[in-house]
This record gives C-alpha cells, sequence and structure tokens, in this order.
C-alpha cells in the first residue's frame, strides 16, 4: 500500500514544508499579481494554468513522488491567494464575504467526499477519484486561509506579526488537542491545515509589506527566493527520507 499511495504521510516535516509552502504561495502570488504589475485577473489565470499542469503530473504518477506532490500544494497555495484577492479587489466582496464564501466551498467539498468514500481520510490515498476531492479540499482550504490571513489584518486590524502570534496560537492549540482529547484527528488536521495557510501568509506579508504597515520590506522577489531555497531543501530531505525508508 505504502508504494502506490499517492500522498505524504503527515508528520512534523509534513507541517514545516505545509508553512514554508503557504510562505512562498503568498509571497510568490504577490509578486506575479502586484510586483510585476500584472493585476488579478491575469494572475489568477497564470496561477491556475500552474495548478492545472502540476495537479495532472501529480494525478498519473503511480506513487508518492515528493516534489511532484509539494508543486501542487505550492501551486494551490499561490491560486488560493489570487483567488482570495480577486473575490476581494476585484470583485469587492471583501475578505469576511470571501472568507464565507471559502468556507462553504471547502465544507461541500468534504461533504461530498464523505458520501462517496465513507471517510475523510488523509492518508493513504490511493483511488484517484478520492485524490481529487483531496486536492479539491486542499485548494479550498488554501483559499480559505489566505483570506482569513487577510480578514485579521485588513478588517480586524491586527499586525502581520501579530496575526501569524494568533495563527501560530491556534495551531499550537490544535496540537495540544490532538495528543491530548480524543477529538477526532481528520477534524483537527483540516483545521490546522487552513490555519497553517494565513499563519504562511501573515509571515509572507510581515517579510515583503513596507514597515509602516508593520512589515520588513524585503520585497516579494526575494523573500519568494528565500522561500523556494527553502522548500528546495525541505523536498531533498523528503525524497532522501523516502529512499531511506524504502530500501
Amino acid at each position: 500500500m505504502e508504494r502506490i499511495n499517492k500522498v505524504a504521510q503527515v508528520t512534523l516535516l509534513f507541517w514545516l514544508m505545509k508553512i514554508i509552502a503557504t510562505t512562498l504561495g503568498e509571497t510568490l502570488g504577490d509578486y506575479i499579481a502586484q510586483t510585476l504589475d500584472l493585476g488579478y485577473t491575469v494572475a489568477l489565470v497564470v496561477t491556475l494554468l500552474f495548478f492545472v499542469v502540476a495537479l495532472s503530473v501529480q494525478l498519473f504518477t503511480k506513487k508518492y513522488i515528493p516534489v511532484f506532490y509539494w508543486l501542487v500544494i505550492i501551486a494551490t497555495t499561490t491560486l488560493g491567494t489570487e483567488i482570495s484577492d480577486f473575490i476581494d479587489r476585484s470583485l469587492h466582496l471583501g475578505y469576511t464575504v470571501g472568507s464565507l464564501i471559502l468556507f462553504c466551498c471547502l465544507a461541500l467539498t468534504l461533504l461530498l467526499w464523505h458520501k462517496k468514500f465513507k471517510n475523510l481520510n488523509v492518508y493513504p490515498i490511493i483511488d484517484r477519484d478520492k485524490e481529487i476531492y483531496y486536492w479539491l479540499a486542499i485548494l479550498f482550504s488554501n483559499s480559505l486561509g489566505t483570506a482569513f490571513g487577510d480578514y485579521l489584518s485588513d478588517v480586524v486590524g491586527l499586525t502581520y506579526l501579530n496575526g501569524a502570534l494568533v495563527t501560530a496560537a491556534v495551531i499550537l492549540i490544535v496540537v495540544a488537542l490532538h495528543y491530548a482529547t480524543k477529538i477526532n484527528h481528520i477534524l483537527l488536521f483540516w483545521v490546522a491545515f487552513i490555519f497553517t495557510r494565513p499563519f504562511g501568509a501573515t509571515f509572507g506579508d510581515f517579510l515583503t509589506k513596507p514597515i509602516a504597515k508593520g512589515g520588513l520590506d524585503l520585497g516579494t522577489l526575494a523573500a519568494s527566493i528565500v522561500s523556494l531555497l527553502l522548500m528546495t531543501t525541505l523536498i531533498i530531505i523528503a525524497h532522501r527520507k523516502g529512499n531511506t525508508e524504502s530500501t
């Protein structure tokens, strides 16, 4: 079963890579839409194409290959940034309404997933139809996390650093509940998955936004390069770990 599984096992390395991927998705999405000045509609199309290509490669592989899997995660975080910004800044619906819309999309995806397969297990995943539900849920989770992170900073008024601290606190609470209670682990997984997105997003904003707005003003390109180098290192570690376990 391990040989034909298609997704990453949920470990400490998984969560670390997820956070770095979300930071990269935030800074790369902002680089495409804002720094390159392509606009949110064009950026949405570009990141959607990236997502479709990455997902197609992942779906047609026969087993879990870290670089392909994490490219799809990065694609969902980048596309999630553009979906959230498109809803807010192009459709002018705001982050509150945007968060509600994306929450409903995620809830519907999980409901249909459970109705078809009678569970929401995220590991292992072998069936291609189940994997499609898995990636749709991840896409909506990352989009929701982006919108909620922007909600904390733009609507609630938290600084980017405070927003990151709030979401980090939620993640720590989820971890504590995982080990100290009998609360459904799948439910906790999706809560954690959603909140790692605004944590990575607010940390990305903290790196890129002007000092006057509570950021470090590193710029989207520099922050994206740093995040990409970190992500590349972690993917290499994941490949070596997989090769070691298979021998």
